[in-house]
């Protein structure tokens, strides 16, 4: 097993959400300043905006990724397999950008954990080519399949994940 892969075998990124996968493909996710390493742990607060997520490669070729964010660890009433809820969305981005230049399919969420700790994960996939016009958004954020949304777009396996965790914060008191 690649070193890389390691981290979301531990922390069961592979097996809730993704199958094992070939990772193809480096991307970097930023909160401000702070970088999202597997298994680190990022305040709700910290995440509440959309990060920076670039996909590190030249800009020569023509290839476009999707980018899911998932919480697997969300409490849901129907089968375990659709049990995760959805945080974004974004089709169409071009291979060494951002995830600015591509076209966001369902509006970032930041995390918002009830209780617990939440891993909120990045799943990266290499499309065939640009998402067809008019490529549905899912019907809500609950019930969720990473993998189901894949096959159902033509997605294929991940070419790159990366997950961080996260807690609901004490709230300060005042008196």
């Amino acid at each position: 097993m690649a070193r890389s892969m390691e981290p979301l075998v531990v922390g069961r990124v592979i097996g809730d959400v993704v199958d094992m996968f070939n990772p193809l493909t480096q991307f970097t996710v930023h909160y401000g300043t702070k970088q999202v390493a597997n298994g680190c742990n990022i305040k709700p607060s910290v995440a509440a905006d959309k990060p920076h997520v670039r996909i590190l490669a030249p800009c020569l070729s023509s290839n476009l990724y999707t980018l899911v964010m998932v919480d697997p660890d969300a409490p849901s009433p129907s089968e375990p397999k659709y049990r995760e809820w959805l945080h974004w969305i974004v089709v169409d981005i071009p291979e060494g950008s951002d995830a600015t230049k591509g076209k966001e399919l369902v509006p970032y969420m930041g995390p918002q954990p009830p209780t617990g700790i939440h891993r909120y994960v990045f799943v990266l996939f290499k499309q065939n080519g640009p998402m067809v016009e008019g490529t549905r958004p899912p019907d809500a954020r609950s019930n969720f399949s990473t993998r189901r949304f894949a096959v159902e777009n033509g997605l294929g396996p991940p070419v790159a994940a990366v997950y961080f965790n996260s807690q609901k914060e004490v709230a300060v008191r005042k008196r």
